[in-house]
């Protein structure tokens, strides 16, 4: 299954530069990097990044992906957390988010 993590352009070409990422500065103060799925994703985009634009959307596998943690979060919907650095090798594809008339549009998810 794939989850997914946006990413603002800086903190995705930190993630190619080093290879490792501890995530974005909300996933460092929570200490687990926030994923969403396929049907959270756009509530996600909209939520906390209503209107920006240069954003980068990965995809990664959850086969093999530990420690990972589903646990509850927005009206009680299960997130997937990340309780280690991500890794560069973890991404399976990224693709530009870009905003058309303030809303993000997204890739075909599976």
């Amino acid at each position: 299954m794939l989850i997914y993590k946006i990413f603002r352009a800086d903190e995705w070409a930190q993630l190619q530069a080093e290879g490792v990422t501890e995530g974005a500065p909300i996933d460092v103060a929570d200490g687990y990097i926030h994923f969403s799925t396929a049907q959270t994703v756009a509530e996600t985009a909209a939520k906390y990044f209503a209107g920006e634009d240069g954003l980068v959307l990965l995809a990664v596998e959850t086969d093999g992906l530990t420690p990972l943690k589903w646990e509850p979060a927005r009206a009680g919907v299960l997130f997937p957390h990340l309780y280690r650095k991500m890794t560069l090798a973890d991404v399976v594809w990224s693709r530009a988010l870009p905003v058309v008339d303030g809303v993000h549009q997204f890739p075909k998810l599976s």
